[in-house]
């Protein structure tokens, strides 16, 4: 007993540790960035906080460049969307070797789910639920860019979705602010390793802050109106997590806050964030945040750039709104000269932090780029993390896996394009490495089996709906022949084949920033496909490609195996195939609530009650809330995700049936593989809060493990239960934990559980 109290004691202090890491100041950053300050002129400061993009600068002219000339005066503090150390090299000469003061600059990217070696999507990657696995995909981002002169990502993006209409819901970890929270953290520590000591620490940006998922109507850039007690229990808690991991700078959102726009709200940057968290770094608007003020309404230019700087936006993306207007609002008292000095420390500090007043070509050794990106250990982890973002969502008779044998028949227009694999928002991949579904199959099969492919069909009937849906070089090069042309051409082979691969879905620019949809079925020229391969009654294996939760009642109906496969990433192709054929067995679970249609979004396990629910009946009920031609459940619940194993669970045995303000309950389950494979099961612990002072949900996540059983194996998997895990924000917006009666469930998804009951004192 002795030595466990001695390690639980280590672990303790080594936590401490790791949390002042990110906090400890540098004694000596606060009197030299005093002394910086000092020398500078109203202008160099007000430079600080802009933020161009790279413009058109081109290697061995960065210098007589536009932004080259800017940079001379003082008037650039950072740029984005510029990489390779040799490019940020000459650009990072000109500020420390031709400006007056020598500023070093700052060097952003949108590192949003790997650099070069690319992972799944954000949505995918929660699918996973393993926080180690996710943390290492950041690291490995993190030293990649680093290797390319980058030293600051904006990711996480940590917004809580509820609209699968809504298309960035991919670049998130889904719907539920816990595990988005857990994400979060994990994120944050990858990119940055709690310190930026070493040269493969980059600083992370967290976004959007605050509420860009809950766009009205799914549709992108708008208009968001939600209570604040909302804000405080469902869509800040990530936000917070991150601010607590220690990142080193936010970005503001496009959308608005209890009418004010992110970009320009007080109570959001500074009474929350700076006053209530106690954030220390950075504020950085998303591309033209500032300007944008303008179209909401909320005046000029020169007035909008006041608003912003004045609630607590530290650094202009774009729109050099601050660059231009700052100095004659000062003039005029409309800003005063603190607040552009606090904007400018923050900077100044972050560029500190990151070691760049001692080493500005700290992140420039172009050696670094020959071994460190797109390694043979990257691509591993690349592959083995896809593998476990998929999720299985049916799997009749066991068809899958498959025999390593046979015909197969590969058809789809997702069956063969490298440049659709990595997903959205995959900037600095090179497109030609990625593996496709054909090349996995290959790369897996060998001889082993004979593979006929067909593309079936185009993306769409509409070829500007296809246009639109395939932009930035992700073409799926159109077919020009007609429907049913393609549809025989499939058919053929399908006849001679002895199972059917369907690669279908979205394309990976269906889904991302400004790709919001109100049809989320799969397009309907490849619905057409699927429903003549079905009926050729060959066995059906639907490779789903989408960055968003579906609506796919036919296919739930009517297709023997369907495998959400998200956008893999670099070697999406290799893990499919690593899957389809048993190698890997899934394990990822959904982190969204699949819709039966659109008319039920918004939809999320963590609702409220009514006055009125359904009773006993899962249906219809009149004076009842609900619908008159659909029921209130889900298609496919947050939670879910099947194996090729199955798992039992035994009742959920409480240590106590009270728990005190102190202390804590243990609740176990005996989790059983009962199959005949071994696999992985995401644990998930929820709990309900019966009567509160404010209304509270039906169900909460508060815990999760990921346990690996042999066949036939047996574990007992026990969580801890605090007081702490029980709090929310009351009315008054204080985080409380109320006594009363609680329940807790336990299980494999949020509909199939176990169930128990606690008291808190």
């Amino acid at each position: 007993m002795k030595s466990m109290q001695r390690l639980m004691m280590l672990i303790a202090l080594f936590a401490a540790i790791n949390s002042t890491a990110q906090t400890t100041t540098d004694p000596k950053m606060k009197p030299f960035i005093d002394a910086l300050m000092k020398k500078m002129t109203l202008d160099e400061k007000i430079g600080q906080l802009n933020l161009p993009g790279s413009g058109d600068i081109v290697t061995g002219q960065a210098s007589n460049s536009d932004i080259g000339k800017k940079i001379k005066e003082g008037a650039v503090g950072g740029l984005f969307n510029i990489k390779t150390a040799a490019k940020i090299r000459a650009v990072q000469k000109v500020a420390v070797e031709e400006s007056r003061l020598k500023i070093p600059m700052i060097f952003g990217m949108d590192v949003i789910h790997g650099y070069q070696t690319t992972f799944p999507i954000p949505l995918g990657l929660s699918c996973t639920w393993d926080l180690k696995l996710i943390e290492n995909s950041a690291r490995i981002a993190a030293v990649e860019a680093s290797a390319d002169g980058i030293c600051w990502t904006f990711s996480p993006m940590v917004d809580i979705s509820r609209d699968p209409r809504w298309g960035r819901i991919s670049e998130g970890s889904g719907e539920d602010p816990y595990l988005g929270s857990q994400i979060a953290r994990a994120m944050v520590k990858g990119y940055q390793q709690n310190d930026y000591s070493s040269n493969t620490s980059i600083m992370a940006c967290v976004k959007h802050y605050a509420a860009y998922g809950a766009a009205e109507a799914g549709r992108d850039y708008n208009t968001t109106d939600i209570s604040r007690i909302s804000m405080y229990n469902n869509y800040l808690p990530p936000y917070k997590a991150a601010v607590d991991a220690g990142a080193g700078s936010l970005m503001a959102s496009f959308n608005e806050v209890d009418g004010i726009p992110a970009t320009g709200n007080k109570w959001l940057l500074t009474d929350v964030l700076r006053k209530q968290w106690g954030f220390k770094g950075f504020v950085v608007t998303d591309y033209t945040g500032i300007n944008e003020m303008i179209d909401h309404g909320m005046g000029n230019l020169q007035t909008v750039s006041a608003l912003a700087l004045k609630a607590g936006v530290d650094m202009d993306m774009v729109g050099e709104g601050f660059l231009t207007t700052l100095k004659k609002s000062l003039a005029e008292g409309k800003v005063t000269q603190k607040d552009i000095d606090d904007a400018c420390r923050l900077i100044l500090e972050a560029k500190y932090k990151l070691g760049l007043f001692k080493d500005p070509y700290k992140y420039l050794n172009e050696e670094r780029a020959k071994t460190d990106i797109y390694t043979p250990a990257h691509i591993k982890a690349a592959r083995t993390t896809a593998a476990e973002s998929f999720v299985l969502m049916k799997n009749q008779n066991n068809l899958l896996p498959l025999k390593k044998g046979g015909t197969i028949a590969l058809i789809g227009p997702l069956a063969d394009t490298k440049e659709n694999m990595p997903g959205t928002w995959s900037v600095a991949t090179d497109l030609k490495t990625a593996i496709t579904v054909r090349e996995g199959l290959q790369n897996v099969l060998g001889s082993n089996a004979k593979i006929l492919y067909a593309k079936g069909s185009n993306l769409d009937a509409d070829s500007l709906f296809e246009q639109r849906a395939t932009m930035f070089g992700r073409d799926l090069v159109r077919d020009g022949r007609t429907a049913q042309q393609m549809m025989d051409e499939a058919l053929a082979i399908a006849n001679q084949s002895d199972v059917i691969i369907a690669a279908l879905g979205e394309s990976s620019e269906m889904s991302g920033e400004s790709s919001s949809r109100s049809n989320i079925e799969i397009p309907q020229a490849q619905k057409d496909l699927l429903m003549v391969l079905v009926k050729t009654g060959k066995p059906v294996v639907l490779v789903l490609f989408t960055g968003r939760p579906l609506v796919l009642n036919w296919e739930k109906a009517n297709v023997p195996s369907i495998l959400n496969v998200w956008f893999g990433g670099s070697e999406a192709g290799n893990a499919i195939a690593d899957v389809l054929f048993g190698d890997v067995n899934p394990s990822g679970k959904l982190t969204t609530t699949f819709p039966q249609n659109v008319g039920q979004i918004p939809l999320y396990y963590n609702h409220k009650n009514t006055g009125r629910p359904l009773t006993d009946s899962l249906w219809f009920q009149k004076f009842r809330s609900n619908y008159l031609d659909v029921s209130n459940l889900p298609l496919y619940p947050f939670g879910y995700g099947l194996s090729y194993t199955t798992f039992s669970y035994s009742d959920i045995r409480l240590s106590s049936a009270t728990l005190g303000k102190t202390g804590n309950i243990t609740a176990t389950v005996t989790l059983k593989n009962t199959g005949n494979r071994d696999g992985a099961e995401v644990v998930q612990l929820y709990t309900r809060d019966l009567v509160g002072s404010v209304t509270r949900p039906v169900k909460e996540l508060k815990g999760f493990q990921k346990i690996f059983l042999k066949a036939g194996e047996s574990k007992a998997v026990t969580f801890t239960i605090s007081a702490e895990d029980l709090k929310f924000y009351n009315s008054e917006y204080k985080f409380v934990a109320e006594p009363g009666d609680f329940k807790v469930f336990i299980g494999g998804n949020s509909v199939d559980v176990k169930e128990a009951s606690f008291k808190l004192l």
